[in-house]
């Protein structure tokens, strides 16, 4: 193994290769991680309201499984930092396949301690789905981070977009099966996090993060202490980058929750749900190639505010939309997608250069525990809001908060001047 590691430390040429190799790794592993993520997003707060019988509570398996996710996400950045990616991220899928075959028995013996508990576990498949982006970072050079962040997250579009549109044919396998049709797509997602955990386990090997640490304790050895190797930011770019991500997250999930429950309460049938869903996912995933050209491109800071003002006339469209449009609605969504896309990648960006291989997966870990629970807050209150006076007050909030990043990125840029 020290021999294996030595040749990456000595060769460029072989570190690019194994860059390569693993994000063609990733990609395998994010297909199937979106379909499995999808899951909880489309269907989870209609399964809450058959079993509880009220609107109020239709944010709780959001609330519950971006819990999950928080804890998952600290211990995968734990675990990663300790042993490396490839253990930590395939722990995590296979722990959230755990999750939705168990919220599929709780659902077939209406078991509501069972569903929360099942959907707690679930979550740890949303945590690792999102810290797979990182491990496209660990060998990446700093002028192609976000990029490489980018590949990771478009490759989850496959999956993600696919499975929201599975729910109604999935619905009818789980009724062959004797299932409810609820949980048809909790099915999809326990063998999609199944099948990208073992991706990982099998073929992430050599693992980037180690690899990665080798090689820049390799250079510190070489490298006076007058010229670091890479001046460390100050803790002001992980704050920031953090910031960014939390809002985003928010923002995103707390509209995005209550829009099924919205259409269903004015007539649209689920596979009219299953298509809204499916374009703001797309829409969350798919323009990340461009996304990540224009972060390295043109700044972190600007498409960093370009997320605010995208998320806040995402709210503004959604708050406004016609409530039987289809078309409209679409639309919302859409520019909701693509406004946490923008946030994601740039505060990813701002976060990994502000952190160095020697603590970066832990930071990272930390990161996504405020991601996660941020989604928490806003996949509970969401409900509560609307529930007391309208899915139009709850846009309509959503998007005047995300206007937040726009002085806040501002000050941050004076900052590096």
């Amino acid at each position: 193994m020290r021999k294996e590691m030595a040749t990456y430390v000595e060769s460029l040429e072989h570190q690019r290769k194994l860059y390569k190799r693993t994000l063609v790794i990733v990609v395998l592993s994010q297909v199937f991680g979106g379909a499995g993520l999808a899951a909880g997003i489309t269907v989870g707060a209609l399964l809450a309201r058959d079993l509880l019988g009220t609107d109020a509570y239709a944010g709780v398996p959001t609330a519950l499984f971006t819990l999950g996710s928080a804890a998952a996400a600290f211990l995968i950045g734990l675990m990663s930092q300790r042993v490396g990616r490839r253990f930590g991220l395939a722990t995590g899928f296979l722990t959230g396949a755990v999750g939705a075959f168990g919220v599929i028995v709780a659902a077939t013996f209406e078991s509501v301690p069972l569903l929360f508990l099942s959907l707690l576990i679930y979550g740890a498949g949303t945590a690792t789905n999102l810290q797979a982006r990182y491990a496209g970072t660990d060998l990446a050079n700093a002028t192609e981070r976000a990029t490489a962040v980018s590949i990771a997250m478009v490759s989850t579009t496959l999956g993600a977009v696919a499975g929201p549109n599975l729910v109604e044919p999935m619905g009818r396998v789980a009724a062959g099966l004797g299932l409810p049709t609820l949980s048809g797509p909790f099915l999809l997602a326990g063998v999609a996090y199944l099948f990208a955990g073992l991706i990982l386990l099998a073929f992430l090997n050599p693992d980037p993060l180690l690899v990665a640490r080798a090689i820049e304790a390799k250079r510190k050895e070489t490298t006076s202490a007058a010229q670091p190797v890479e001046a460390a930011h100050s803790h002001r770019g992980v704050y920031v980058g953090a910031f960014v991500m939390v809002l985003s997250q928010i923002v995103m999930v707390a509209i995005m929750t209550m829009t099924p429950v919205h259409m269903r309460h004015h007539g649209h049938e689920l596979g009219a749900v299953g298509l809204v869903i499916g374009f703001h996912i797309g829409a969350m995933y798919l323009p990340s190639l461009v996304t990540g050209i224009l972060v390295d491109r043109i700044g972190r800071e600007v498409m960093a505010i370009a997320s605010g003002v995208t998320l806040f006339l995402a709210g503004v469209v959604a708050a406004f939309a016609p409530a039987d449009s289809l078309f409209f609605l679409i639309v919302g969504l859409v520019l909701l997608g693509i406004g946490w896309n923008f946030g994601l990648i740039s505060g990813t960006a701002i976060l990994v250069d502000a952190t160095t291989t020697e603590t970066r997966a832990k930071t990272q870990g930390s990161v996504d525990v405020w991601i996660a629970l941020s989604g928490a807050s806003g996949g509970m209150l969401s409900g509560v809001i609307a529930a007391q006076s309208s899915y139009l007050t709850l846009s309509l909030l959503g998007g005047v908060v995300s206007l937040i990043l726009v002085p806040l990125v501002l000050w941050y840029r004076r900052q590096l001047a």
